[in-house]
């Protein structure tokens, strides 16, 4: 948290906008795991709950924009207090990101209930349970403002990425080799993509807690594991 201001109603201010924020980010957690227990579980009435509270998240993302708005106004803020007060933007829209996708996940899972379990399906949760670590992470550093902390989840993402080309590797050979999992293969391969996605907003979020502790951006490149755009094939398909 910034130094203390002589106005303790700023303090308190700053401090209702970081605790939505962390409210924000501990729903939205919650959900992708929630998610995750709906694909292992094949449960469709769980994978509903989870789309229908997806709104929540937006209500929080209101009352950020709502108190950021009006701190600008009334508070004039700059240096660290505008950094913090502007940054809660960027991870708000981010957190509202990361549910959508874990909504959508909760959408598709729904659909895969329908059809015979297909063998692919078991790497989902392993990459919802990364990309949950991720955000569960990033969370603390904010929480502690630790920017080595959030440079530590920038740096895992390239891991997730790996993950999601191994899995996108795996469902089109399968997809190929029986055409009967098209369907659900491209129900997965949607899913898989949703999870790649969730991991790249918390890396959003690990880099604008480093802008917020060290007041610069990280100079280096973000390091990217997702090759499946450049697959036409699988290797050695038929």
């Amino acid at each position: 948290m910034p130094t203390e201001h002589t106005v303790r109603s700023y303090d308190e201010e700053l401090r209702r906008l970081a605790n939505t924020l962390t409210q924000m980010g501990g729903l939205a957690e919650s959900q992708l795991a929630a998610a995750m227990q709906a694909v292992a579980s094949r449960d469709g009435a769980l994978a509903a709950e989870i789309v229908s509270t997806d709104p929540r998240v937006d209500l929080l993302e209101a009352e950020v924009e709502r108190q950021v708005i009006r701190m600008l106004a009334l508070r004039q803020p700059v240096g660290p207090d505008l950094r913090e007060i502007v940054s809660s933007l960027r991870i708000a829209s981010d957190l509202e990101r990361i549910a959508d996708y874990a909504a959508n996940v909760a959408k598709r899972s729904i659909a895969l209930t329908q059809a015979p379990p297909v063998r692919p399906a078991f790497a989902i949760p392993r990459m919802g349970s990364f990309a949950q670590g991720m955000i569960k992470d990033v969370l603390d550093a904010y929480v502690e403002r630790d920017a080595d902390k959030a440079v530590a989840v920038w740096r895992r993402d390239e891991e997730l990425d790996e993950m999601y080309t191994s899995l996108f590797r795996e469902l089109l050979t399968h997809m190929m080799e029986d055409p009967r999992a098209i369907g659900p293969g491209t129900h997965l391969l949607f899913m898989a993509k949703n999870v790649e996605r969730i991991g790249d907003h918390a890396t959003n979020i690990a880099e604008t807690i480093h802008y917020l502790v060290r007041g610069e951006r990280l100079r280096e490149g973000r390091p990217k594991g997702d090759r499946s755009a450049s697959m036409i094939a699988p290797a050695g398909a038929a």
